[in-house]
């Protein structure tokens, strides 16, 4: 898993623009695919997808890239990929520049958790998704008492990731993946994806063609890199293919639920459960996890007043710190993360699903009239805490585990509430020491 991005407490999400490489590996900085179409028809074929992007060849490759190539085909071969796949793969295969210039292009901004949210759950995807557990009622049905995960957890996790399958991406994986893997910056990564395409070209799951994606190589309704495709693509129907590429989207959503069950998911546990905090909590409760006897005693109740629901230990989630909506997180939000190791992400499926199943909008308000921090703004932060003696980790402007450990441990001795949410006021206190 690549680094914490977005993490307890932090009320920013960081955004490159549309790095969206799936599974366990895939990018920790989440963008929701836009929801700019009416809601699906419960009836009728799928939205008609957009035309296939071809590799730009208007420029061509450095003259370094053939010897890479062949360079790698040894590689390959190496790896047990075989000599007619990588000619048939590779005959496909161009160097792409407009890829080399979204990955170091990714101009880096921030979104307050709340506006993500307003993209994330919005009242369009809440309608397209509910249109799509109809619409797919019986082999959600199927897939859910096959890998028991909540049908419309998976159907959240498709929203996201493809706005269920109408943005899944037209760009030819292999040479994404072949001009990054060339390109050198994260060169060793893109690599294996490569090797991993191939094989999954070798198997015959999809054709080199038709191995059609995000520009960063996650592919299909639910975007699966390759090599989270081959730990845990599953042929649903038993047709002898792992189909994530087609419109019918079956394979996609098993290999979804397949995902979250090899990683722990528990049939019936909710991912969290929003709840209303007692005046004068004990800071030391920001972020702990406890049983829920523990936050019953505390004087923790739901959001709307009842008791807490025992389903497990819980974890005190504050996403805009003491003064926006407080949340109990349970084990099956940490298996969310593992698809997207991102807390942003996590409160995203799980509300999104909550609202596919019937439940309503978080009731607590956000305190929107916060802004996030700019880039020069978070340098100043970690230097601040760094200047007194708060290790961030480096001073880069990336808020990451190190910045919001360094944050937490300020406001502890301050004697302020160690909630690690980063704003505007946080950085004014440091100003005046």
């Amino acid at each position: 898993m690549q680094g914490r991005a977005v993490a307890f407490g932090l009320c920013l999400v960081f955004l490159p623009g549309c790095l969206d490489a799936g599974g366990v590996e895939r990018s920790v900085r989440p963008m929701p695919r836009p929801e700019g179409r009416p809601a699906v028809s419960t009836a009728g074929p799928p939205p008609a997808r957009p035309a296939a992007r071809p590799p730009a060849a208007a420029r061509p490759a450095p003259a370094g890239f053939a010897p890479w190539v062949e360079g790698f085909r040894t590689r390959a071969l190496r790896e047990g990929i075989a000599a007619a796949t990588f000619e048939r793969a590779f005959r496909s295969v161009v160097y792409d520049p407009e890829i080399v210039a979204r990955d170091r292009n990714q101009a880096e901004f921030t979104r307050a958790v709340w506006d993500y949210l307003d993209s994330a759950v919005s009242d369009t995807r809440i309608e397209n998704g509910r249109a799509a557990l109809a619409r797919h009622a019986a082999v959600l049905s199927e897939i859910e008492a096959r890998h028991g995960v909540e049908r419309q957890v998976v159907v959240a996790i498709w929203g996201l990731e493809s706005s269920y399958g109408s943005f899944r991406g037209t760009t030819h994986v292999l040479s994404a993946l072949a001009t990054l893997a060339f390109d050198g910056r994260r060169g060793a990564f893109f690599e294996e994806q490569l090797i991993a395409a191939l094989r999954i070209v070798q198997s015959g799951d999809v054709s080199p063609e038709g191995m059609r994606g995000s520009w960063a190589g996650a592919m299909g309704h639910t975007q699966f890199i390759p090599t989270s495709y081959l730990a845990y693509a599953v042929d649903f129907r038993g047709d002898g293919k792992r189909d994530i590429w087609s419109d019918d989207p079956t394979d996609a959503l098993a290999s979804a639920a397949a995902y979250l069950a090899r990683h722990g998911w528990t049939r019936g546990q909710p991912w969290g459960i929003e709840v209303r905090l007692p005046a004068g909590l004990p800071p030391a409760l920001a972020g702990g996890r406890r049983g829920v006897a523990e936050w019953r005693a505390a004087g923790l109740t739901t959001a709307a007043g009842a008791p807490l629901p025992d389903h497990g230990p819980a974890t005190l989630f504050l996403p805009a710190g003491m003064r926006g909506p407080a949340f109990l997180t349970f084990d099956n939000f940490r298996v969310i993360k593992r698809y997207n190791n991102a807390d942003s992400y996590a409160l995203a499926i799980g509300h999104l699903s909550d609202r596919l199943a019937g439940g309503g909008p978080i009731r607590a308000a956000w305190p929107r009239s916060d802004r996030p921090l700019t880039r020069d703004e978070r340098v100043e932060l970690q230097a601040l805490l760094t200047r007194r003696g708060f290790d961030t980790g480096g001073v880069d402007g990336r808020i990451g585990p190190a910045t919001l450990a360094a944050v937490r441990a300020w406001q502890a001795a301050a004697g302020l509430a160690p909630d690690g949410y980063i704003s505007l006021e946080l950085l004014q206190r440091l100003r005046r020491g």
